[in-house]
């Protein structure tokens, strides 16, 4: 069997025309998802980039495969120990290595092992092409300069897996001034609109409406340059108008439309060798994006919605019997599907769940009631999703103004902007008793090393911005009251 694995950064599947989006970003992707199937409710166990790949790779949560961040402690791929092996003492091995073992001829085009020195992502792919060495900073032209050569000499080839990774939608947005431009004319999503932003102008963290380009320390005032947006003209700085929003979003779209674009010259080499018929094609992202939740724009830096949300799309060769489905789902999941259609046996170690079930319409029941979903990077939270409701815990806010609990209506309230954890106590106290049986059954499990989330709580979610320097740039910038705010939550918060 054939296998096309893309993997998008940072694309929401809200800005995509098969999940309903009004601008017309994605007609090569949706063409995959008219013949394969949808799935609505998909989300990333663990986020963001490493944790997401991790968890999507290596099938297991990251409280099983050590990845919670990406550097430091909490972020150790965890190889070995008892609770990586099977029954008969045999390592859990990632997908790509289980396909390899299984005689599948496997390619990654990525930077990912490179951008964040993640090498157990090159664990079982016969060749790892990080094509430009650019870490993350590629266009999608400069993918398919190395993913094109190759798929044409394998393509006619019986089982190979190829994964396909691109970065474009992942902010700084850099694709050429056409597709930044490309959407100029159409409205933008209707939210965030005024009354919105106004609320968010008084925010403390970075990436938020006052501070979109918070980029690596030392953070001082005009140090950050501002990269070209639509027109020519900068991005805006902050996100003070409807009229900025529509500047930042056509970047956005502008980009997961320049993917689209080039993914749509991987299926034009299929066809050229007769297979795409024959190839099952997977289309997900290793994370989401907020755009505006949380008065975030285009960073992923909390374990709400925006971060976790996903798109999947299965095309397999043999057709589907169900064309969207509403179960909730893990793109951990991915692994065991891939592993059943390939006709293989999954890891005995893994913690997904295959959906081939549900993909042929043989689902009997409506699979998960909930999902928890653990962020790592920025702030520590974890989160329970239902089909309606949204609860998180804060367990280390980071710089941002975030609740120590949180309690959303997804049905009625999907971009989070009315807490109801005070006026649902019972709702609450529910969903929090599932976050912790859920996680005393993972520690609960053999040989578990212990939660690599609370390595990340104990020194401080302080990868790309430090709190230090984030403090003296807002006091320095004329913000000493959200300074102010970050010092007094940061020596309030429980535990600190």
């Amino acid at each position: 069997m054939r296998f096309l694995f893309i993997d998008i950064d940072s694309q929401r599947p809200d800005h995509l025309g098969c999940y309903g989006y009004h601008r017309d970003t994605s007609p090569n992707i949706d063409r995959i998802a008219d013949r394969g199937i949808r799935f609505n409710r998909a989300y990333v166990s663990d986020s963001p980039c490493v944790p997401g790949r991790a968890s999507m790779f290596g099938g297991m949560f990251g409280v099983h495969n050590g990845i919670s961040t990406h550097w430091g402690p909490g972020s150790q791929y965890r190889l070995d120990g008892d609770i990586y092996r099977d029954r008969a003492g045999e390592i859990t091995h990632t997908l790509a290595r289980t396909l390899y073992d299984a005689g599948y001829y496997t390619v990654s085009v990525s930077s990912f092992a490179d951008r964040h020195a993640a090498f157990w992502h090159t664990s079982g792919f016969r060749e790892y092409h990080s094509h430009t060495l650019k870490r993350g900073n590629e266009t999608a032209d400069e993918v398919n300069e190395a993913a094109l050569p190759i798929l044409k000499r394998i393509a006619k080839q019986d089982d190979w897996f190829l994964h396909v990774n691109y970065w474009d939608p992942h902010r700084n947005y850099r694709v050429p001034q056409e597709w930044l431009d490309r959407y100029s004319d159409d409205p933008p999503p209707e939210w965030p609109d005024q009354d919105a932003i106004d609320s968010q102008q008084d925010l403390s963290g970075p990436f938020t409406a006052p501070e979109l380009f918070p980029y690596r320390p030392p953070v001082s005032p005009g140090n950050s340059p501002i990269p070209p947006g639509p027109g020519g003209d900068p991005f805006p700085e902050k996100i003070e108008t409807v009229s900025d929003w529509n500047r930042w979003i056509d970047g956005y779209d502008g980009s997961v439309a320049f993917t689209d674009y080039h993914f749509g010259q991987l299926l034009e080499v299929l066809e050229e060798q007769g297979v795409l018929e024959e190839t099952c094609i997977i289309i997900t992202a290793d994370h989401g994006e907020h755009q505006g939740e949380m008065g975030i724009y285009g960073d992923h830096t909390s374990g709400y919605e925006a971060s976790h949300h996903v798109p999947l799309i299965i095309s397999p060769p043999d057709g589907v019997e169900v064309v969207e489905s509403d179960e909730l789902v893990y793109t951990l999941d991915i692994a065991p599907t891939i592993c059943e259609m390939a006709g293989i046996d999954s890891q005995a170690g893994w913690d997904g769940q295959s959906l081939v079930r549900t993909i042929k319409g043989r689902a009997n029941d409506p699979g998960r009631d909930h999902l928890v979903l653990t962020h790592g990077l920025y702030s520590c939270q974890r989160s329970v999703r239902t089909h309606k409701w949204l609860f998180t815990r804060t367990y280390h806010p980071g710089l941002f103004d975030y609740p120590a609990v949180s309690l959303y209506d997804m049905e009625l309230d999907k971009y989070q902007t009315k807490n109801l954890a005070e006026l649902m106590p019972d709702i609450v106290k529910d969903l929090d008793s599932r976050l912790s049986g859920w996680l005393h059954e993972q520690l609960g499990r053999p040989g578990n090393e212990g939660d690599p989330l609370l390595e990340v709580i104990r020194t401080g979610p302080w990868k790309y911005v430090r709190h230090e320097e984030w403090i003296r740039h807002l006091q320095e910038s004329g913000r000493s009251d959200a300074a102010a705010r970050i010092q007094n939550r940061l020596s309030a918060w429980p535990g600190n």
